[in-house]
């Protein structure tokens, strides 16, 4: 064993959050949820699963929740739903596996304000402006994006007072920008790499990134080989977006939210049938490389080897989540 091995950070001696994973969204089919098991064999103590994205209807976003919270509850020993911070530690206290939920998007909410806490109260720890296209709160970063308008503010402003956390991946340039100065509280991108390493629509531009951190802000880098380059998702290239984020506004604001994607044949589907939401010509196709959750102690390898100290990386791992949660979600 040569001197690097010896030197390896073990993942266990940190709490490791993954704030977007993204299993089928059919609430009648659970062959996947027990692949969650995967996640934490693999050292992950907190998953946030994805329960609905663009276009989904109201009903479907709580069709998800409900199917998905009493798969969850009917296995109390390896899963604990996160009502709050406590949760998280409790949960890796005794062996658990933490669970929260996302949305990415507000047609989750269509017109009506008041489902946003309805939607925290079952579990959704944060949610989108906007998924690629634009809609009532504002643009997509794949359409003609208007900026920010009045229900999208009264939306930040009603997430502040509840307690659920603002996203602004899949959101549009200038209607992020200014979501990030109108919010009450930090707003994340949950799922988001720098444009600077790669030029795709779904980055984004340093000036976001450092507009981000400046509010409190975290930005999660993800696995998806399109938007880290060369569809190339190996440990040491998503570990090239985590050093650049960190290098330009420092190792608090840096986060890990995988979108591993557990039904391939599924999203391969879906792609193939929506050009207008996924257009070939961004790079969207079957076959996308991935990032698995079970590299990522070979991520916190290859970050190690570039200077990453074990506070560096327990902050990048999960730590920068967990300071958001402190801060933003309420009991």
């Amino acid at each position: 064993m040569n001197a690097q091995e010896q030197q390896a950070p073990s993942l266990s001696s940190m709490l490791v959050w993954d704030n977007h994973v993204c299993m089928p969204l059919r609430p009648h089919d659970h062959s996947f949820l027990d692949q969650l098991q995967w996640h934490h064999r693999n050292g992950t103590d907190v998953v946030m699963l994805n329960v609905g994205f663009g276009d989904d209807s109201i009903e479907a976003h709580l069709r998800m929740l409900a199917s998905l919270r009493a798969w969850l509850a009917a296995r109390p020993a390896q899963y604990r739903l996160i009502r709050s911070v406590a949760d998280i530690h409790a949960a890796r206290a005794t062996g658990q596996l933490a669970v929260g939920f996302d949305i990415e998007g507000a047609n989750a909410i269509g017109d009506q304000l008041s489902l946003i806490e309805l939607y925290r109260d079952l579990g959704v720890r944060w949610m989108l402006l906007a998924y690629n296209q634009n809609n009532r709160a504002g643009g997509g970063c794949q359409d003609d994006d208007p900026g920010l308008s009045d229900f999208g503010r009264a939306m930040l402003e009603e997430m502040a007072r509840v307690g659920m956390i603002g996203c602004c991946s899949h959101t549009g340039y200038r209607t992020a920008r200014q979501a990030i100065d109108a919010s009450p509280s930090p707003l994340i991108f949950s799922h988001s790499n720098p444009r600077a390493l790669f030029q795709h629509p779904r980055n984004i531009p340093d000036d976001l990134i450092r507009a981000c951190a400046a509010r409190g802000g975290v930005i999660g880098i993800n696995g998806i080989g399109l938007f880290l380059g060369g569809n190339d998702a190996s440990p040491s290239n998503v570990a090239r977006h985590v050093l650049y984020v960190a290098e330009l506004v420092g190792i608090e604001h840096v986060g890990i939210g995988l979108d591993f994607i557990h039904d391939r044949q599924e999203v391969d589907a879906f792609l193939a049938a929506n050009p207008d939401k996924f257009p070939p010509h961004l790079g969207y196709s079957a076959g996308m490389d991935m990032l698995s959750p079970a590299e990522l102690p070979a991520l916190a390898n290859e970050l190690a080897t570039h200077g990453m100290s074990e506070a560096d990386l327990a902050a990048v791992f999960g730590g920068n989540w967990l300071r958001m949660a402190e801060q933003v979600w309420r009991d």
